[in-house]
């Protein structure tokens, strides 16, 4: 039987290792016509040069706030649907992954009307007099963040709802029949149980945050760049393999952290 699972898991791993693995450390370490001792130098460079290092945190601030935000909003959203009897509960889960059916570039551009110095809302707070000028909205942190947000949170429903569909709604009421309130039970009972996938839903949307490209180019442009951004930049613009090499390794490198250490997280919540 084991040897039959391992000849069904052989095609898999191969693709995976031909058509990914392969790729991804050549891009890392060996990029056309670049060594990898050039790629950790241009590394080494990125890491002490200030205007790097701003991308850098820039980066890594926005995607936790981004991913912050998803999650706040999406788990209370997929835990109503979650614990909903009502008929249309199916159909308000639906709309709420909806967005995932529309190109991000579609969803971005949305942004670009309703931002601009003539979109809804700065001409909203004109109106209102709280602004003597439309205020510049594109081309800001709180421009790629609200960005972001609308291209992850559904993704953060979806995996905040999975997550919260394995926790039996029986142990609620079993919680509150020994005088637990709503409140308690929610944080006693569902929020531990469902706190692994919950981390899974942050991850991803913390790892689609920082290696999005679309959304931070049209709504940050050159002003407010990210890892992605400089990433194209270096690649197509300047064509400098070795620091396009690097960019890309820190951005492997911040993901792989920060999903380790939600890992740990995980574990050390269901353990506890």
């Amino acid at each position: 039987m084991r040897g039959r699972t391992a000849l069904l898991v052989l095609p898999g791993l191969a693709v995976l290792l031909i058509g990914f693995l392969i790729p991804s450390v050549a891009m890392l370490f060996a990029p056309p016509g670049v060594s990898p001792s050039e790629v950790f130098e241009r590394l080494g460079r990125m890491l002490t040069d200030p205007y790097d290092q701003a991308i850098v945190m820039r980066t890594l601030g926005l995607g936790l706030i981004v991913t912050v935000i998803c999650i706040g909003l999406g788990y209370p959203i997929a835990y109503l649907l979650s614990r909903s009897t009502s008929r249309w509960a199916g159909v308000l889960l639906a709309l709420a992954i909806f967005p995932l059916l529309l190109s991000s570039v579609v969803r971005t551009f949305g942004w670009l009307v309703v931002l601009g110095s003539q979109g809804a809302i700065p001409q909203l707070l004109l109106r209102l007099g709280l602004v003597d000028t439309a205020p510049q909205l594109l081309y800001t942190p709180l421009a790629i963040v609200l960005g972001l947000t609308q291209i992850f949170l559904p993704l953060a429903v979806v995996a905040s709802y999975s997550a919260l569909a394995q926790v039996d709604a029986g142990l609620d009421e079993a919680a509150r029949g020994l005088g637990a309130s709503r409140t308690r039970t929610f944080w006693a009972v569902v929020v531990p149980l469902s706190g692994p996938g919950v981390v899974v839903a942050a991850t991803l949307v913390f790892a689609g945050a920082v290696t999005a490209y679309t959304t931070p180019y049209l709504l940050g442009g050159s002003r407010q760049r990210m890892l992605s951004t400089q990433l194209y930049t270096y690649s197509s613009t300047t064509i400098d393999w070795a620091a396009a090499s690097a960019t890309a390794l820190i951005m492997t490198v911040l993901v792989f952290t920060v999903s380790g250490l939600s890992a740990l997280a995980a574990r050390r919540g269901a353990t506890s």
